[in-house]
């Protein structure tokens, strides 16, 4: 059963800032956490509201910034200029170009894939396409995906990208702030408010839940999700897990399993917004999944990974989530399929709306700040 949990351990993290002149005492904070000391340095500031990164295999990393830039940034923060050839896309609300992600076989095929808010008839839709990196140019850019119906709203496009072992891509998205009682999320002849799953090109899988089925979108794999904007690959059974916005509290993580109704906007345990509705405190109904864990009130979840590396081995195979209202990372501990305890960090200490939580080819961890002077924070063990 999905529960809520009260954080454990020391929730008032006690931060301490070095002070080797003043502007290192801005960069670098050391904070107290329940196992262990760690260091959160700067790495670089200036983007505009960062939304996704990738690492390459040099170590360089791959940012989006929302307004619609796509650039390098080195190991050591410095920025390269907006890579060309990126398509059409509409910086509006909460659109703009979001996540970002590499090929599997990014040595060999240089393919980068991204997803952004893409303009149409009706208005605009969540979005993928790919490009070959070549310098600073992407180049034979495809358009692989596009949700469908484009509708007129600026809000909830979801979208994070992640590749399974199998070399398919799931596509997050949301359900663009429809009226409740209109929302398409229980409509699989839409795309809105689903999970898709397709091959790197585009084709759609045969093994897909609903690709038989008369009426349905072929490429969904799951359905009834209000805003997804995390998701990741569990470590031990491979299966996905995603991080999903409720209103007013009810965010959630979800096991996004093949052919699974996630119940937005039928069941929720948030409370809508503008008072009571027709759906007001209905939180299970047959057919329906329940959450592994949600959040009352809401953290306002965004960007998730499990830790796998060796840098911070009591963290191994936890949770990590990032918070934009809430400003916090949540870590999460899991037995089997189920998450048994939450650690709070970073809220107090940083203040700052975190949009993704990334763990680096160094094993370290990468947080991206959703400000308009964003920033790239790495996290790291203090000794």
């Amino acid at each position: 059963m999905p529960f809520a949990l009260r954080p454990y351990g020391a929730l008032a993290l006690a931060a301490l800032t070095l002070f080797f002149g003043c502007a290192q005492a801005q960069d670098e904070t050391v904070i107290e956490a329940d196992d262990v000391r760690l260091r959160v340095t700067t790495i670089t500031d200036g983007l505009v509201h960062p939304w996704g990164l990738a690492f390459l295999p040099d170590g360089d990393m791959l940012v989006t910034e929302r307004a619609g830039t796509l650039r390098r940034v080195s190991p050591s923060g410095e920025k390269g200029s907006a890579i060309e050839g990126l398509p059409e896309i509409i910086s509006r609300g909460q659109g703009g170009l979001l996540d970002v992600t590499l090929d599997p076989d990014f040595h060999e095929n240089r393919w980068v894939y991204f997803s952004y808010s893409e303009p149409g008839t009706g208005g605009t839709s969540t979005a993928v396409a790919r490009g070959q990196l070549k310098g600073d140019q992407l180049e034979q850019v495809q358009v692989i995906f596009s949700q469908q119906p484009k509708v007129r709203s600026d809000g909830h496009f979801g979208s994070r990208l992640v590749f399974a072992d199998d070399g398919t891509l799931f596509i997050t998205m949301g359900d663009r702030q429809q009226s409740y009682e209109a929302a398409d999320s229980q409509d699989l002849g839409s795309h809105i408010g689903t999970v898709v799953r397709i091959h790197s090109d585009g084709r759609v899988p045969d093994s897909n839940p609903f690709i038989d089925v008369e009426g349905a979108r072929p490429e969904i794999w799951s359905y009834g999700h209000r805003n997804i904007q995390g998701a990741a690959l569990h470590p031990v059974t491979r299966e996905l897990w995603t991080g999903e916005h409720g209103p007013q509290g009810g965010d959630e993580i979800n096991r996004t399993l093949a052919g699974k109704n996630y119940g937005w906007p039928i069941i929720t345990y948030g409370v809508h917004y503008g008072g009571a509705t027709i759906l007001e405190g209905k939180t299970h109904s047959d057919g329906m999944e329940q959450p592994v864990f949600y959040w009352v009130p809401s953290i306002a979840n965004a960007g998730m990974t499990f830790y796998t590396g060796d840098k911070f081995p009591q963290w191994r195979n936890n949770l990590l989530v990032t918070g934009l209202r809430s400003n916090l990372l949540s870590r999460l501990v899991l037995e089997g399929n189920e998450i048994v305890a939450e650690e709070r960090l970073l809220a107090d200490e940083l203040g700052l709306r975190l949009r993704h939580v990334v763990q680096g080819p160094d094993d370290l961890l990468y947080l991206l700040t959703d400000e308009r002077n964003g920033k790239i924070l790495r996290l790291e063990p203090a000794h």
